[in-house]
């Protein structure tokens, strides 16, 4: 009796547990009944942060333009490769100088004719000053003449006594006209001189801007450092979707069209793209963790150094950003990928729960609290939004709350019964 009731004392909790997990087996194996994942609201120092990629580029960069010629378009005859280095004053691209090389033999020949129509001018002047002078002297000589010849009336006839005062009227006449047109003779003169001058003056101006276009279609590094062709955006060999092709010997460029850029090596920045609905986290000089694929072992430091505006389709917004970079290495070289981890704020002691926790519906912003009656659903206020993490008010630090939508496990759950039984059916 002793052996049977120390055996049925062992077997006893035995069977019991066997047949409360036997009942419990077909829940066990049914994802129906998997338990809800849930997690606590918990208090604490929330760092919020932005996650991007970009390429490396020099920084300080000099822009080098198409220059304003008057000419509307311009034709590149030479440019170099791109990331080629260049040393302060090489020349990095020339266009074709033909158009404004005809304007400067133009306007030299124009100059040559003006010069020598000044000297026509000035020996025309000097010959006509010459016959003025000749013609003052010789009408004061014929007024002479004419009062001696007056000082004879008493003694000649009276019909001559009257000649020679009509004479002597005229002779005063002439030389007065004289008198008074020299000036204006003179300023006449003087005017056909200065509007030779003129056209002088036109004609040298004429001919430096030309010389200067010339020298201004040949670009130069104004800066050492590295060349970095920009894209031709007034090419037809475009489709949507594809990329502007980068400017290359032969290409029409228009006047102020950006050609190439010169950052140098000694800074660097980085251009990177972020997604539209974090611009409003982003603030120039936030800092950023920078990792070089390039260089896995160095950890590079720098700032958001500009912020571009939202471009791109509709579907797909976003905003160029510039990061420079703060401890820059000798082993950077333009073209190297690189991730970024922008820090734009942080919040002390707040409460907040998994961004994978909080559900928007119904223009409701709510999460599922665990109530002894079940989960239940509570609106909430969202105050700001990570990528991983949100930070809300609306609930308790120490609360439960799950991590997915009860409703959506059951109806699952329901599905994947149905579809256990079905299988058991079709297997008997």
């Amino acid at each position: 009796m002793r052996r049977i009731s120390i055996t049925l004392l062992v077997l006893l909790p035995v069977g019991v547990f066997g047949w409360f997990g036997w009942r419990a087996l077909p829940s066990l194996a049914s994802p129906a009944a998997a338990a809800l994942p849930f997690t606590a609201v918990k208090r604490g120092d929330v760092s919020f942060t932005i996650s991007s990629k970009g390429e490396l580029q020099g920084g300080h960069s000099k822009m080098l333009a198409a220059p304003m010629t008057g000419s509307r378009e311009i034709i590149l005859t030479s440019l170099r490769r791109p990331g080629e280095e260049v040393e302060e004053g090489a020349v990095v691209a020339t266009f074709d100088t033909t158009e404004e090389a005809f304007k400067l033999r133009e306007a030299e020949a124009d100059l040559g004719e003006a010069q020598q129509q000044v000297v026509q001018a000035k020996m025309e002047s000097q010959a006509r000053d010459v016959e003025l002078q000749y013609e003052l002297i010789k009408a004061r000589g014929d007024l002479r003449v004419a009062d001696l010849e007056t000082r004879r009336n008493p003694l000649l006839a009276a019909i001559v006594a009257k000649q020679n005062d009509m004479a002597k009227e005229g002779a005063r006449d002439r030389l007065e006209k004289l008198e008074r047109d020299y000036p204006q003779r003179k300023a006449a003169a003087a005017a056909s001189i200065a509007i030779q001058e003129a056209a002088v003056k036109k004609a040298t101006v004429q001919a430096e801007t030309a010389r200067r276009n010339i020298e201004m279609l040949t670009l130069k590094a104004p800066t050492a450092g590295y060349v970095s062709v920009e894209r031709n955006t007034n090419t037809n060999f475009y489709f949507g979707g594809m990329q502007f092709p980068l400017f290359q010997p032969g290409d029409t460029v228009r006047a102020g069209m950006a050609v190439a850029q010169i950052p140098d090596l000694k800074t660097f920045e980085i251009g990177a793209r972020v997604n539209e609905q974090d611009r409003g986290h982003l603030a120039v000089g936030q800092p950023v963790d920078i990792r070089v694929l390039a260089l896995p072992s160095v950890k590079f430091e720098g700032k958001v150094s500009n912020l571009g505006g939202t471009v791109g389709r509709p579907w797909d917004r976003y905003v160029e950003i510039k990061v420079g970079v703060n401890n820059p290495s000798p082993d950077l070289r333009p073209g190297m990928s690189a991730s970024l981890v922008v820090h734009t704020d942080a919040l002390k002691g707040v409460l907040w729960i998994p961004a994978q926790a909080l559900f928007e519906s119904d223009n409701r912003t709510f999460v599922y609290r665990k109530q002894p009656d079940g989960w239940v659903p509570l609106d909430v206020k969202l105050v700001k939004r990570s990528e991983s993490r949100v930070v809300l008010t609306g609930v308790k630090e120490g609360e439960f709350i799950a991590l997915a939508n009860p409703d959506q496990m059951r109806e699952t759950a329901g599905k994947t019964d149905t579809k256990g039984g079905a299988m058991k059916a079709l297997a008997k």
